[in-house]
């Protein structure tokens, strides 16, 4: 599967709920220069992290993958 547009697809649900960068690092207990990188690409993620963003998101990570998976039609 192929996963190179997970870090847009994090922005636009944090967007989607409202959240600043910093504010959702926060919440997610990750350094928001690591969050910069991975939405904008620059960075890949570590299954740690996208654990701790699943569960900001409130989400499994196999929840928050199946919707990524959904989105963008993998």
């Amino acid at each position: 599967m192929q996963y190179s547009e997970l870090g847009t697809f994090i922005k636009h649900k944090r967007q989607q709920k409202g959240l600043s960068l910093n504010r959702f690092a926060m919440e997610a207990e990750i350094d928001p220069a690591i969050l910069c990188r991975i939405e904008n690409l620059r960075q890949g993620i570590k299954l740690d992290v996208l654990e701790k963003i699943a569960f900001a998101f409130e989400m499994k990570i196999s929840e928050f993958l199946a919707e990524y998976e959904k989105s963008y039609k993998i």
